[in-house]
């Protein structure tokens, strides 16, 4: 298929640009940018004046629930919302039953996505095995069935000999390591930030010092084995300086931040909706100006969505027994522009869901390339709509967005040259 995309504002900051251009593409790929480019017996010319064209935008945290959980979300609902989302690639974490523990698992999610993902899907590989926290998984082998980095997202890795040693052999490969941190000893029975609305809505708190502690630990891990650990979902201030920190020693720590935890605070839970219970917890105002300045000076490499969809049952029932978890592939990009022009620029927000992921997993992909694979993901900033989780594409309604106006939504979603979404709705072959 040929594509002609028109007059749209090109920003690619890989490439250092953001300009007014056009780009063509044909058969999957990229075969040229460039001012007023007109071309004749194309398929489709794609008007984009007055909206922002950008590499197409990856979430390196996405929980498919598949296999094991599919009444929660399958490959296909996940990667459609993903779509949906204005995302072209999506990473999806290893806490399905069975967990992505070996090669079978993870051919398994390579092979369904495959046949019924409409956006690429990378795996990623537990740390142990079945979670357990116990034995190291083959990671050579979960290499060769297509995963891309390993993680017990869900649950931390306790034990630091074998935190250690994980780094050690992900090392050998060149392979990131995702972190979950949380002393589970500090947030046992937790419900909610731990502090002064904490107080005063009666729920037992989650402390920062869960996070931090952890964190602390898997940096002093990678400074003394050389191993890349990339802290998921960070939420605190302290967590925020102990990365700086370590940076700056040229420890090899890298962090995401979600929507929610930018977008929200603790205050949110007095509504007692327990789509607001997510962990690591909503924080304080002044943890989200902590993560702000982190995203302005650098500190944070990506934000990423940690999608986390759950049925109804998980979240229709007291605030105490509710699972953890937000739906939000499907808002995230409104929830980040949002934040453009108060915090930082439009540059800074394209690269922290293009560049910045793809650097993390090391994914040949964030930028526009001639000849590179078209994807590509255009934004209308000018766009108002009504978050609406009735009209979700993820089986997981569970947002605390629910009725809020948010205006900047992704326009167009192309991958490998084919257009999947269009104006919030999937374009199936």
């Amino acid at each position: 298929m040929k594509l002609l995309i028109k007059n749209g504002r090109v920003i690619d900051p890989k490439n250092g640009i953001d300009q007014q251009l056009d780009i063509f593409v044909n058969n999957g790929l990229i075969k040229k940018i460039g001012e007023n480019i007109n071309l004749e017996n194309v398929d489709r010319v794609i008007d984009a004046s007055g909206k922002i064209v950008c590499p197409g935008f990856i979430d390196i945290h996405v929980h498919l629930r598949d296999p094991g959980y599919q009444y929660k979300e399958e490959i296909a609902s996940g990667s459609r919302a993903a779509a949906a989302g204005g995302f072209t690639t999506i990473c999806c974490m290893p806490n399905t039953k069975p967990v992505i523990d070996n090669a079978s698992v993870a051919a398994y999610v390579r092979q369904m996505a495959a046949k019924t993902a409409v956006v690429n899907v990378w795996p990623i590989g537990a740390i142990t095995k079945n979670q357990g926290g116990e034995e190291i998984t083959e990671m050579a082998d979960l290499i060769a069935a297509g995963c891309i980095a390993v993680s017990d997202d869900g649950k931390p890795v306790e034990k630091a000999e074998l935190m250690r040693n994980a780094l050690e052999y992900a090392r050998m490969f060149h392979l990131p390591v995702l972190s979950h941190c949380e002393d589970r000893s500090l947030a046992a029975d937790g419900q909610m930030h731990e502090g002064y609305f904490s107080t005063i809505y009666g729920f037992k708190g989650i402390p920062t010092a869960a996070e931090e502690v952890m964190v602390s630990r898997d940096i002093i891990l990678a400074g003394l084995t050389g191993g890349h650990v990339h802290i998921c979902h960070i939420s605190s201030k302290g967590t925020v300086d102990l990365i700086r920190k370590a940076k700056a020693q040229g420890i090899n720590v890298t962090c995401e931040v979600t929507p929610h935890h930018l977008t929200l605070t603790d205050e949110a839970v007095g509504s007692y909706d327990t789509n607001t219970k997510v962990n690591p917890p909503l924080r304080s105002a002044e943890h989200i100006k902590a993560l702000l300045e982190g995203i302005k000076d650098g500190t944070i490499d990506c934000i990423a969505t940690d999608h986390a969809p759950h049925e109804l049952e998980s979240k229709d029932c007291e605030y105490n027994y509710a699972s953890f978890g937000i739906s939000g592939l499907e808002t995230a990009i409104p929830l980040i522009m949002s934040l453009v022009g108060k915090h930082f620029d439009l540059n800074k927000m394209v690269s922290l869901f293009t560049t910045g992921p793809a650097s993390v997993m090391g994914l040949n992909k964030g930028s526009l390339e001639i000849g590179g694979a078209a994807d590509i993901t255009i934004i209308d900033p000018k766009k108002s709509k009504t978050v609406d989780p009735g009209s979700f594409y993820s089986k997981g309604k569970n947002t605390p967005y629910a009725g809020r106006k948010l205006k900047g939504w992704p326009y167009m979603t192309i991958v490998n040259g084919k257009v999947k979404a269009e104006d919030g709705r999937i374009i199936e072959e």
